[in-house]
């Protein structure tokens, strides 16, 4: 199962467009509403989560997806549950994946220390020792998978496929999308 956080101020693009090359890939997705199942992202469109926090069961997770917005991102870091189920992951083995500001709570938890990775241009102070890695849209260092930033989901969304289910499955979603 993979676990999609949705904070509100969310970056809506940032979590619809991965959600969408998970799911068909076949992959389980739920989305994860903080506060309330439904979530207002950052430009105030309104997401029906599948499930809440409270509902979540980590013992299942393949992966937990943070997508960025500062609003989401803020959402994240103020809720204790939320922190704690992205530490969990990490500490059982699980992919941890955040995109745009989103990787920044990776790094207040440790997670990006040493690892190579990327967020968006100007977050860069507040990804802690992680190696940034300029200029991409997304990196993979093992189980850390980092994007850059809302034009970035679309590769961001493959890679998350690739990482789980290989990069035939990834290529197999490029092209019935039809990626130029």
């Amino acid at each position: 199962m993979v676990y999609m956080l949705l904070g509100t101020g969310f970056e809506e693009i940032e979590a619809v467009a991965p959600l969408d090359l998970l799911r068909r890939a076949g992959i389980s997705v739920l989305t994860v509403g903080i506060g309330g199942k439904t979530v207002r992202g950052s430009h105030g469109i309104p997401i029906e989560a599948d499930i809440t926090l409270g509902e979540m069961d980590p013992t299942d997770m393949e992966m937990i997806v943070l997508p960025g917005g500062l609003g989401g991102v803020t959402s994240v870091r103020a809720c204790p549950e939320a922190l704690e189920a992205l530490r969990f992951a990490w500490e059982n083995g699980k992919f941890v994946a955040a995109i745009c500001a989103g990787p920044t709570v990776l790094a207040d938890l440790g997670i990006t220390d040493g690892k190579r990775a990327t967020c968006f241009p100007g977050c860069e102070g507040g990804m802690g020792s992680a190696v940034m890695v300029p200029e991409v849209s997304c990196v993979r260092d093992g189980r850390l998978i980092t994007g850059t930033s809302a034009g970035c989901a679309v590769p961001f969304g493959l890679m998350l496929v690739a990482a789980l289910r290989g990069q035939e499955a990834a290529d197999t979603v490029a092209e019935q999308i039809v990626i130029r």
